[in-house]
Order: structure tokens, then sequence, then C-alpha cells
């Protein structure tokens, strides 16, 4: 291992001039205390925007990473140089951080673990394997790679999405407005002629007198019940329900096993490339699954592989893991190629999402038209049904 990765004990404190410490014991018992508590709080940084840096940094930090130790450079200098073109000002102080670490003398993966919302448990024991097996480069190109799928994945599921909730946004905002601002005024019309207006219009003008005079109690009740929904999907029961749910929906409950499968091949095959002991690899998957029904279902197998069974055994009957890939991780062990295998199962069920997402989309496209002809023409004719009568409401 390179000097430069080999990592100092922990928890030590420097040396009498370096930096200008002290040693603890030439230091006033408060001093020590004080000192103790600022070492454990750097254990653990936070870091604005530690999301969009996941999202939009981390990946080709990664890869540039991969390249540069390719190249023989050195981890400081390469840190270095990454720190210097870090357009993200956050990134570039968490890099700095990185660096600092690194020359104090731990190994890159303890540095890492200081900053825990960039760099999870997937990322710091891919690095830590890398480091061990001598093969930091080629590990930090796959770890730029998974998460470059990843995030393919995810804007692919996010741009399905996008079209579809916009437009029965707006379906909604244009009802609302309309039953709130126009319906009103062609019932003050209606009532100027007298007579009574049809069912459909009455029902129609009753929801928008509601509407007009609960506004007080039908908004904080909304925003109370949305807040409360919130809360409960963070219990262990809500969650449970609701990644249930997610996998039993109609349509859509394939499309989540599905990336949730993808996701689990892909970080599985490049965490057993990477020399990750498999134990260890099936405990921060199952985390990475997404989903607590099919991370019940891993944790399971993993207690069958602890026993001696083999992983495709222990996956083999779980509803929510398709035989395929049982079928073809039990391939992959017989043949010794387990991590190729995965790979192979991950693009097979990302080709698979991709073509789902483009059959959604243009099923939806024309269910989208539907839905708003219904709604805002229902409100229309509602409307206007009473001008149908006009001649009979004069005479």
């Amino acid at each position: 291992m390179s000097p430069l990765l080999r990592s100092s004990s922990r928890g030590s404190v420097p040396a009498a001039g370096a930096g200008g410490a002290r040693p603890l014991a030439a230091m006033p018992k408060k001093a020590v205390t004080a000192q103790v508590t600022r070492t454990a709080a750097k254990k653990k940084q936070t870091i604005r925007g530690a999301q969009k840096i996941v999202r939009k940094e981390l990946p080709g930090f990664s890869r540039q990473m991969a390249a540069m130790l390719s190249a023989g450079m050195p981890i400081v200098a390469s840190l270095e140089t990454l720190e210097e073109q870090a357009i993200n000002p956050n990134f570039k102080i968490a890099i700095g951080m990185v660096k600092k670490s690194i020359e104090g003398g731990s190994s890159f993966s303890e540095s890492l673990q200081q900053l825990p919302q960039i760099f999870d448990v997937l990322y710091v024991n891919m690095v830590r394997a890398g480091e061990q097996s001598g093969q930091f480069a080629e590990t930090m190109k796959r770890i730029g790679e998974l998460l470059e799928a990843t995030a393919r994945l995810r804007r692919k599921v996010k741009s399905a999405m996008t079209y579809p909730v916009v437009v029965l946004s707006m379906a909604l905002i244009i009802a609302t407005g309309m039953i709130i601002f126009i319906v009103p005024v062609f019932a003050g019309m209606f009532k100027d002629f007298g007579g009574k207006l049809p069912g459909p219009t009455q029902f129609l003008v009753d929801i928008s007198n509601g509407i007009k005079h609960y506004a007080i109690i039908i908004v904080p009740s909304i925003i109370l019940a949305l807040w409360l929904f919130k809360k409960w999907k963070k219990t262990t029961s809500g969650a449970w329900a609701m990644d249930r749910f997610a996998l039993k929906a109609p349509v859509f409950g394939i499309l989540v096993q599905k990336v949730a499968v993808a996701r689990f091949s892909r970080t599985l095959s490049q965490l057993v490339q990477s020399g990750v002991p498999i134990l260890n690899a099936l405990e921060i998957v199952a985390k990475a699954a997404g989903n607590l029904v099919i991370e019940a279902a891993i944790m399971d197998a993993r207690k069958a592989v602890e026993h001696g069974d083999t992983l495709s055994s222990g996956l083999d009957g779980k509803d929510c893991i398709p035989t395929l890939v049982v079928r073809m991780l039990s391939a992959g062990e017989k043949t010794g190629k387990v991590d190729e295998m995965l790979a192979s199962v991950a693009d097979t069920f990302d080709d698979e999402v991709e073509t789902m997402l483009a059959s959604l989309t243009s099923l939806l496209e024309p269910l989208l038209m539907v839905f708003l002809g219904v709604v805002i023409g229902g409100i229309v004719i509602c409307m206007f049904l009473p001008i149908f009568k006009m001649t009979e409401v004069i005479k």
C-alpha cells in the first residue's frame, strides 16, 4: 500500500512541534478535555448542499480521481487538482478537508468517513477494499461507473414522471381557479333571472361556496394531513406500509421492483469486484436497496449465506426478487463469475426499465388528455347548462 494510503492510529494526538500542538500530559485538565472534544467533533463534518454534491459532482470526481491515480499521480496531488477545478464551493471545501486529513496521516477511506453525508457506507467500503487489495485506481473507476449508472437511471425515472405530475398539477390549479372565481360569476347571472339551476350546476356552485366559506378550515386541514402523513411515513410501520404498497401498486409496482433490483445487482457486482467480503457487501447492498421489503429479503439471504448456503438459494422464493435474478445468480455461482452475472442482470433490468418508462409515457399522454377533458370540460358544461334553459327561464 502506498504511504499516502496507510492509516495512522485512530484518535492519536499530534506530538509537540507538529503544528504547535502540545502533549496531553503538559496541558491543563480543562485544555485536555477541550482538545479531546474538538478531536471527536472533527470525526464527522457537515457540508451544506450534500445531496446536490452526491447527485452532480461525485460521479465525475470519482472518474477523475481514477484517471489521475492510473496515470501515477499521488493521491494528495490528485485531490489538490480536483479541489482547484471544483465549481461547487461546498464540494471544494469537502475535498480540502479530505486532503488535510490524508496529510495528517489518515487513509483515504478514513478521511471520507468524516463526511458521511457525501461519502456513504457503500462508497467508503469500496474505497477501503481498493486500498487493501492494491487496486485503488480501478476501484475508483468502478465507483464512478456505479454512480453514473445510478444517476442515469434516476434521471430516466424522473423525466418520465415529470410530465404527468406537471399536467395533473396544472389541471388541479385550473379547476380550482374556475370553481373559486368563475363559477360564482355565472351563478350570480343565473340568480338574477330566477328559476332553479340544473343539478350539476347547483352541485358546482355548492362546492364553490363551500370552498370560499370554509377555506380557513380546509387549507389548514390539508396542510396538517400532509404533515401527519409525512411523519407517519418516517415511522417503521409507515415506511414498511409505503414500501409494500409501492411494490404492489398497479403498473408502477413492477417499475419500482425493476429499479430496485437493477440497483441491487449493479451495486453488489461492483462490491464483489472490489473485493468486499460477501457478508459485508450484502449488508451494504441491503441498506442501499431503497425499499424495506427488498432490504429484508436481502438480509434473510445474508443469514442463509452466513450458514453456508448460496446467495441464490437464500433469495429463492422471495416475492420481491424476480426468478430471473435467482436463476442467473445461480448460474454465476456455478461458473465462479458472480460479479459478471450480476452486472448482466443489472444491464437487463436497466433496459427493461427504460422500455417500460417509454411505454408508460406514451400511454399516459392520451390518458392525461382524457382526464383534462373530463375535469375541465365537465366544469365548463356544468356552467353552461343553465344557458340552454335560458329561454324557458325568461318566459
